[in-house]
């Protein structure tokens, strides 16, 4: 193979795993067949030369598999390639144009529909297609532009996912290098908002549409995406402001209730976990000075933490009571003890002990944590035993809330 043949097949072969990396796209396939009534859908890389299979669903038992090609002469995406509009027909051997095109007849086709997917950086990168051997009865301008919003969020989750993937494989290498990986994470942050932003907007459109149930829910899960994208820059983030400037800013209220705020982060980890058995048994003053947003996402952290970790044969314990002149908050879960030698980097950042279970997330959560509880100048330490289980605690003066 010569080194531009190489060069392709790496290009392609990459492609492949980018698409397979993404949970939404058989979402999106899944909805392209049942908008389209066809049996067939695929998402295609398409060069100047090659057609490959990067997802594919096939109940018409086409027989193509991902990584496998078509010859790109034989296919519609051709001429996509060349001029990208989108190509929706219900009924070929009807159509004034495509009853005397050679890819219907090559493929034995009646219905299709394809439209262009181009990267964020408005390069051709393929084809979102569905086919037939039967005739279907389509609104081809109204498939054309879902189609065209499926492509769009293919698009933009790849970006997300690529930069995402960046960002950890440069952190994970540059944890000695100190304030340039810190001035390089601010920067990663901005860079990511752009295709988050452009992926919210493309569900948000998607969920005004007058959809199938099922690609209702799609839009469910892209919404779901982008938060939990939206969730890690904003870790990045907090990293930095931590680290470049003095500290994670904080808004203490004058008047702020501790035990509802408690209250509703339990609820909403609870319903999230149905599964899991929260105790709550929290005693503090109604009105005290802290920042809500904060130690709602201290204690969220705190709560998901312990359901990840713990043993739900025993409930997660929440408690809260004043004691000398602090106020006194732990959450406790009894999955297996911390290594005592570990205990100590928990509360380090990028830090993530060992474990054969893969954790999403880079390691900032219980650094940032403990920088929401220093900036209310307080604490977070944490004990683990076999008897007492793993116990968070946060102690807060009360002179400071």
């Amino acid at each position: 193979m010569s080194d531009a043949g190489a060069t392709l097949q790496e290009d392609i072969d990459a492609s492949i795993e980018a698409i397979s990396r993404l949970p939404v796209v058989p979402r999106i396939l899944d909805a392209v067949v049942r908008a389209t009534g066809m049996r067939f859908a695929a998402v295609a890389r398409v060069t100047e030369n090659r057609w490959t299979a990067c997802a594919v669903r096939d109940d018409l038992g086409f027989g193509l598999k991902p990584g496998e090609d078509l010859v790109l002469e034989t296919t519609i995406c051709n001429d996509i390639r060349s001029h990208p509009q989108p190509v929706v027909f219900g009924h070929a051997s009807e159509h004034p144009i495509y009853s005397k095109h050679h890819t219907p007849k090559h493929y034995g086709l009646e219905s299709y529909a394809s439209v262009p997917i181009f990267t964020v950086a408005g390069e051709f990168f393929g084809t979102l297609c569905a086919i037939d051997s039967r005739p279907v009865a389509l609104d081809e301008e109204q498939l054309a532009t879902e189609m065209v919003l499926y492509g769009e969020l293919i698009a933009t989750q790849m970006a997300l996912e690529g930069r995402v993937e960046h960002a950890e494989r440069a952190l994970r290498t540059s944890v000695d290098e100190g304030v340039l990986r810190e001035q390089f994470l601010a920067v990663v942050g901005h860079d990511l908002r752009s295709p988050l932003q452009a992926a919210g907007m493309a569900a948000e459109a998607l969920s005004g549409m007058d959809l199938p149930p099922r690609a209702g829910r799609l839009a469910s899960v892209v919404t779901a995406s982008t938060k939990r994208m939206a969730d890690l820059i904003d870790d990045i983030m907090d990293f930095a402001r931590a680290r470049l400037a003095s500290g994670i800013p904080v808004a203490q209220l004058d008047q702020g209730n501790l035990g509802a705020l408690i209250g509703r982060v339990v609820s909403e980890v609870a319903a999230a976990h149905p599964a899991v058995r929260i105790a709550c048994d929290v005693h503090v003053p109604d009105a005290l000075r802290f920042d809500p947003v904060r130690l709602q996402q201290l204690f969220a952290n705190l709560l998901n933490n312990a359901v990840a970790h713990g043993d739900t044969r025993h409930p997660i314990r929440v408690d809260g009571h004043v004691e000398d002149d602090h106020i006194v908050l732990a959450v406790t879960n009894f999955g297996t003890p911390i290594d005592p030698a570990t205990q100590g980097m928990l509360f380090q950042p990028f830090y993530r002990p060992e474990s054969a279970t893969p954790r999403p997330g880079l390691g900032l959560g219980l650094y940032i944590a403990s920088e929401i509880a220093r900036a209310h100048d307080g604490t977070l330490t944490v004990c683990s035993s076999t008897d007492d289980g793993t116990c968070f605690t946060l102690r807060l003066p009360l002179a400071g809330t």
